[in-house]
């Protein structure tokens, strides 16, 4: 309804300036809001104080002209021009009732638009390490993204969901060591574990997997690994040097080939549980990038001959170094080291470089807030090839911080202290977890309560809006307990009977949800459908308190019948958005 009496206001705006009352140059889109009091309408404009100056002409004249132009239309109930020049749009009953009409033809695409039709975007979210299983940190991530993602397909993009998988590089090869330390322990050799060893179960448990496979075979002695080593950090070392020579050590010690066995055993393991975690999470992939297969292809070699070529590189202290500062990054970065490896920014440019190169026209990045500092390098690498930067969106997402008992847990993938995503959502259920996760804008903190996500009760938003949703399907039930049906043709005939407070409250609802899927998705912010889907299922709890559906008078029972299941179709709809289910009864 929106867009119709917008194109009504445009036309009416158009035909002035054809008359020459609105000089050619001047005319723009006719803005159109919502009121957010009914006692000024239904929808408002400012279109004629915007216009005023270059038409020069007062703007209550220029309000006027305008509505004299609009006509009469069965839409609109009355049109008033209030203050200095506001037009404030009235709609008819009718045309108000439309929305529950709308709902009902629409189904499950209700809500749907083609705002991004064509446009392609890539949506990259979680990419957490493969060194562990997900912590509730990465949750957020995933549920925030993967609505995202969805908010963007809903508003007709064309949508690429991908996982960049940090396959190569230190930290992967900190957790091979620490599977082959984990092995000689199972093959009985009494070994201290290294402080910046990662010491999850899982990590014996890869061991274990090896163990079995292998027996003692692979096994060398404590002279073997230790001697020469410089000391950990609790005998006054440096714990990095320490966790880089034990991975130089294993890697003499079993060789290359099985070396890389420990490695890909390490990285695959972990890869599936990531991956079986976040399909149960429902939150599935299109594809997952190997940042292995960067080198292999030849690609971070292209990415610094580009900015090379550019002019944008220099040498110093034998490592290469990229000119960011040019583009405005605090210092410049280094891309090579004086040893000849390339660094995890020389990789982060190869991938940004390709995003581009395979077409999207959008690059939306979903980062940890901590790392809101690496923003500005990677734009200015795209800067210095040539690539627009306003292209690249990064999404920042604020910690979880899990609260059990109403004590803060304490999380650390290392130490293997952490809760993980497949145990929250064993606790909480799939359910509360994807709404709780994005209920709040991803700027923000979250404090995810344990204790509310499973109560039931109005308090528990999830629990709330599922409820009202089980209450509609009660309902229908009720009507064929009793022998009655329902004629949806006969509601559509006499929508004129929902005429109370209650009921206009959700109608305006229904008829504002399109409108919301669109702002949500230009905004990336699933939490305005969060909070949408709260004062919905507030609005319906309200009325369904206040009145009866299955009355003895068939037109006024089927009118409220259609108003109940518009109401859980949008409810559905938005719920499934953020990957949340609609259960029929509770």
């Amino acid at each position: 309804m929106k867009i119709e009496i917008q194109a009504l206001l445009q036309s009416a705006v158009d035909a002035l300036a054809a008359q020459g009352m609105i000089p050619a140059d001047a005319v723009i889109t006719a803005p159109l809001t919502r009121t957010k009091d009914a006692s000024h309408g239904d929808f408002a404009s400012s279109v004629a104080l915007q216009l005023a100056k270059p038409a020069r002409r007062k703007p209550r004249e220029l309000a006027e002209a305008i509505v004299a132009r609009l006509g009469s239309d069965a839409r609109i109930a009355r049109i008033e021009i209030a203050g200095p020049g506001f037009i404030n749009v009235y709609l008819s009953a009718a045309a108000r009732h439309a929305a529950i009409d709308a709902v009902l033809e629409a189904g499950a695409a209700y809500g749907r638009s083609a705002m991004g039709a064509g446009k392609r975007v890539q949506v990259e979210f979680v990419s957490a390490n493969p060194t562990g299983p997900l912590h509730v940190g990465h949750g957020r991530g995933a549920a925030y993204g993967a609505a995202v993602a969805d908010l963007l397909a809903a508003a007709g993009y064309d949508v690429h969901r991908e996982y960049y998988v940090n396959d190569a590089g230190r930290q992967m090869n900190i957790l091979a060591a620490s599977v082959w330390l984990r092995y000689l322990e199972r093959c009985g050799v009494e070994l201290p574990f290294p402080v910046n060893g990662y010491k999850g179960e899982y990590v014996r448990d890869y061991a274990e997997a090896l163990f079995v496979q292998e027996g003692d075979a692979w096994a060398s002695t404590r002279a073997e690994v230790l001697d020469g080593l410089p000391p950990d950090e609790p005998a006054g070392g440096d714990k990095e040097a320490h966790i880089d020579a034990l991975i130089e050590r294993a890697r003499t010690l079993l060789g290359d080939n099985r070396y890389r066995f420990v490695f890909e055993l390490g990285l695959n393991r972990t890869l599936d549980d990531i991956r079986a975690d976040l399909r149960e999470f429902g939150v599935e992939y299109d594809e997952w990038y190997s940042e292995h297969t960067l080198s292999e292809r030849g690609l971070v070699n292209k990415g610094i001959e580009r900015l090379r070529e550019a002019g944008h590189l220099y040498e110093h202290n034998g490592a290469l170094w990229f000119r960011s500062t040019t583009f405005g990054d605090e210092k410049d970065r280094v891309i090579q080291r004086d040893n000849g490896q390339t660094t995890y920014f020389a990789s982060d440019i190869a991938y940004h470089l390709d995003k581009f190169e395979r077409g999207f026209e959008r690059v939306i990045d979903v980062w940890g807030a901590d790392h809101h500092g690496y923003i500005p390098r990677v734009k200015a690498a795209l800067s210095a090839m040539d690539l627009d930067p306003a292209r690249l969106d990064v999404l920042l997402v604020q910690f979880a911080i899990l609260y059990r008992g109403g004590e803060r847990v304490q999380m650390s993938t290392r130490s293997g202290s952490f809760v993980t995503l497949r145990e929250l959502r064993e606790e909480v259920g799939n359910d509360a977890a994807r709404f709780f996760y994005v209920m709040r804008a991803s700027s923000q903190h979250l404090d995810f309560d344990l204790d509310l996500a499973k109560s039931q009760s109005s308090d528990n938003p999830v629990y709330y809006i599922q409820y009202a949703y089980a209450r509609v399907s009660s309902v229908m039930r009720q009507l064929a307990e009793r022998g009655l049906k329902h004629d949806p043709a006969n509601g559509a005939m006499h929508l004129e009977r929902l005429d109370t407070a209650h009921e206009e409250a959700l109608i305006n609802a229904l008829s504002r949800y399109p409108e919301l899927i669109e702002t949500a998705a230009q905004a990336a912010e699933p939490h305005q459908v969060a909070q949408f889907l709260r004062d919905l299922a507030q609005n319906f709890h309200t009325w369904y308190n206040a009145a009866q559906f299955i009355v003895e008078d068939a037109d006024l029972r089927d009118a409220r019948l259609n108003l109940c299941l518009a109401t859980q179709q949008v409810l559905r709809n938005g719920l499934t958005l953020l990957g949340v289910s609609a259960p029929e009864t509770m």
